[in-house]
């Protein structure tokens, strides 16, 4: 069985701390990263991805929506990442055809908006970013975005 107290002595931030400057790197799914961007393009939420105390070098950033905080252990607070700033050139939302016509038009323009819905995520997630910069109580903090499945 492996000691775990002695990767905690190499590695001080392993325990976890309430100081956000020790992140290195986030992990996000691209899933998550396309859902919080479209609900907030097509729907006017405030979707983002939260990081949660306590902090360790590497940490993982969860859809959330914001103002649903709880409370954490010690002075540290969650850090909101909006979904834009981890998209290199996010390009614009499709929005519904807004012609005129029949139930068979309907039909078809609900269609073309699927697919050009699709499309987007498609787009979107495959211009996640390499790095983002954190906006914490403590100031800025410059990290590695590692992007899962």
């Amino acid at each position: 069985m492996p000691d775990e107290s002695a990767d905690r002595e190499a590695d001080p931030t392993a325990a976890g701390t309430d100081d956000p400057g020790v992140i290195r790197s986030i992990a996000v799914t691209v899933d998550d990263v396309v859902t919080a961007l479209e609900a907030n393009r097509s729907a006017d939420r405030s979707a983002v991805l939260r990081v949660t105390p306590p902090f360790a070098g590497r940490m993982r950033a969860r859809i959330h929506v914001a103002g649903g905080e709880g409370s954490y252990e010690g002075d540290a607070e969650a850090i909101h990442i909006d979904p834009e700033s981890l998209v290199v050139d996010v390009p614009e939302y499709p929005t519904a055809d807004e012609m005129a016509g029949g139930e068979a038009d309907l039909k078809a323009r609900r269609h073309r908006h699927t697919e050009r819905v699709e499309q987007w995520r498609e787009t979107v997630s495959e211009r996640l970013g390499d790095e983002v910069t954190l906006a914490t109580a403590s100031g800025s903090v410059d990290v590695r975005v590692v992007a899962l499945g």
